[in-house]
């Protein structure tokens, strides 16, 4: 899946010449912490909280309250942005958005054309919906199982098969690649089914190791 399946397409975006009060405004009220800057458009640079963090007054500051205000409203965006921005292009995987941002320690990614024309901007939040969505936690209907699984070749295939064929519905699978410290390989699926209990009966009766089962609600 690329990165303009999750994007953030609404992008709040602010001019070189915006003051420093109106971009702390714009963070409080939109609760968000990243800003980019355009200019006719294209990516310039980006502000984030910490940037406004970092310029504002010192605790222990001999200026006062006014002294202090009166410099910041002087400073605009162009003064506190960071203009090396490390950035994705729509078609970027989304595991590649999300290694960049874990390696490089940052908060988001902005999207952008070849041409440098802003287009969304990647979040942690936006991959943390994503995730929620590839592994099914926000599904209420679904019985989700841990199961333990030799580490060879047709595993994890004769596993779903047994659940297909026992009436259940594979709704998604996530499998680490390495094996736990006992050698086996960790499986978790969500499913639906008519009988979920019955179901992982069935599983446990083929000699499946069932670690963990969590039923979806009981309907009222």
């Amino acid at each position: 899946m690329y990165v303009d399946r999750i994007m953030t397409r609404e992008v709040l975006q602010v001019t070189e010449d915006t003051r420093l009060p109106q971009l702390a405004a714009l963070m409080r009220d939109h609760h968000i912490r990243h800003l980019p800057v355009v200019r006719e458009g294209h990516l310039v640079g980006l502000v984030t909280s910490h940037d406004l963090e970092r310029v504002s007054p010192s605790p222990i500051t001999t200026l006062s309250v006014g002294e202090a205000n009166y410099l910041l409203g002087k400073l605009t965006a162009a003064k506190v942005m960071r203009s090396k921005v490390i950035t994705c292009t729509p078609d970027t995987l989304v595991e590649e958005a999300a290694r960049l941002l874990r390696q490089e320690k940052i908060g988001c990614l902005p999207v952008v054309e070849s041409s440098g024309q802003l287009v969304g901007i990647v979040t942690h939040e936006d991959l943390l919906d994503f995730f929620l969505e590839i592994t099914g936690c926000l599904m209420e209907d679904a019985t989700r199982i841990t199961v333990h699984l030799p580490d060879t070749i047709g595993q994890l295939g004769k596993l779903l098969t047994a659940i297909n064929e026992a009436g259940g519905y594979i709704a998604t699978v996530v499998s680490p690649l390495h094996p736990d410290q006992t050698g086996l390989r960790i499986a978790v699926v969500r499913y639906r089914a008519p009988n979920p209990h019955t179901l992982n009966q069935h599983l446990r009766d083929l000699g499946y190791d069932l670690l963990t089962e969590t039923l979806p609600p009981a309907r009222k």
